[in-house]
């Protein structure tokens, strides 16, 4: 087999990573007022959800180790 000589047709892919623009993109649009309050609303109710959770969840979680010498009332009306 013989090599060809010519270049890679898609060989500029390989130099993307060096390729520079000269047009600058347009700069951001600041969020206003009301944008902000909302995204701090929503972070502040996903923040308290969380908190909640953990508030009402690591109790339920917790093992009763004082319940084992107990005796519940259904079995003590049978004795």
């Amino acid at each position: 087999m013989f090599r060809r000589r010519e270049p890679v047709p898609f060989a500029f892919v390989a130099e993307a990573d060096r390729f520079r623009s000269n047009v600058t993109p347009p700069p951001r649009e600041r969020p206003s007022r009301a944008q902000l309050l909302g995204q701090s609303l929503m972070a502040l109710t996903v923040v308290g959800g969380l908190a909640g959770a953990l508030l009402f969840g690591v109790p339920a979680l917790q093992q009763d180790s004082s319940g084992t010498g107990r005796v519940h009332h259904s079995e003590a009306a049978h004795r």
